[in-house]
C-alpha cells in the first residue's frame, strides 16, 4: 500500500479541561486514528508517587506510538489525546529539568495542529490530577506559549458538550485539516 499524508492534530490543555471527551468525540466524524493519553493510565497503575524516570517512561511512549501510527496508509488524521507539550512542561514544572531530546524531537515532529481546551468547563477532581484552581490558567497560559516558543499552529476550543466538539471541528476545517461537514 503507498503511504499517504497523515495529518496531525494534538488536543492539548490543562487537567479535567475534556481532552479526552474531545478526541474520543473527534475520532469517527474525522475518521481519525487515535493516540490516546497514556500519562493517566501509566500513573493510576504505579500506587506509588510518579517520579522523573517515570515521566521520561510517559514521554519516550508518546513518541513511540506516534511513530508507529505515522506509518499508516492512506491520507488520515492522527489524533493524540494529550502530547509532549504537556510532559515537557510537567518535567519543568515538577522537577525543574527537561531531558534535552524532548526539545529536539518536538521542534521537528511536524504537528499540523494544536487544539488547546480552554479551562471553561468546570474542575472534577479525581486521584490523579493536581491542578486546580488558578495552576489550570496559568498551565494553560504555559501551554499556549510553549506552542507559540516552537512556532506551531494551535486554536483555543472553547464551549460545552456538543458546542465544544463543533467548534473543533471548525477549527480543524478552517487550517485545511479536514473537508466541511454538512
Amino acid at each position: 500500500m503507498k503511504k499517504g499524508s497523515v495529518k496531525k492534530i494534538v488536543v492539548t490543555g490543562p487537567e479535567s479541561t475534556g481532552k479526552t471527551a474531545l478526541t474520543e468525540a473527534l475520532v469517527p466524524l474525522l475518521n481519525a486514528v487515535l493516540i490516546p493519553e497514556f500519562a493517566r493510565t501509566y500513573v493510576e497503575n504505579l500506587h506509588r508517587p510518579y517520579g522523573y524516570a517515570d515521566l521520561e517512561i510517559i514521554a519516550r511512549h508518546q513518541v513511540a506510538e506516534e511513530k508507529r501510527l505515522s506509518d499508516i496508509s492512506g491520507d488520515r488524521i492522527l489524533l493524540m489525546d494529550t502530547w509532549l507539550i504537556i510532559t515537557k512542561v510537567w518535567f519543568d514544572v515538577v522537577f525543574g529539568k527537561v531531558p534535552a531530546w524532548i526539545d529536539s524531537y518536538i521542534s521537528t515532529s511536524g504537528i499540523d495542529l494544536f487544539l488547546v481546551c480552554q479551562t471553561d468547563l468546570p474542575w472534577i477532581e479525581d486521584p490523579v490530577r493536581e491542578n486546580g484552581g488558578e495552576m489550570r490558567g496559568l498551565l494553560f497560559d504555559r501551554y499556549c506559549r510553549e506552542i507559540e516558543n516552537y512556532g506551531f499552529r494551535y486554536e483555543v476550543v472553547e464551549g460545552h458538550g456538543v458546542a465544544r466538539v463543533e467548534n473543533a471541528l471548525r477549527l480543524i476545517q478552517t487550517h485545511g485539516l479536514a473537508k466541511p461537514f454538512i
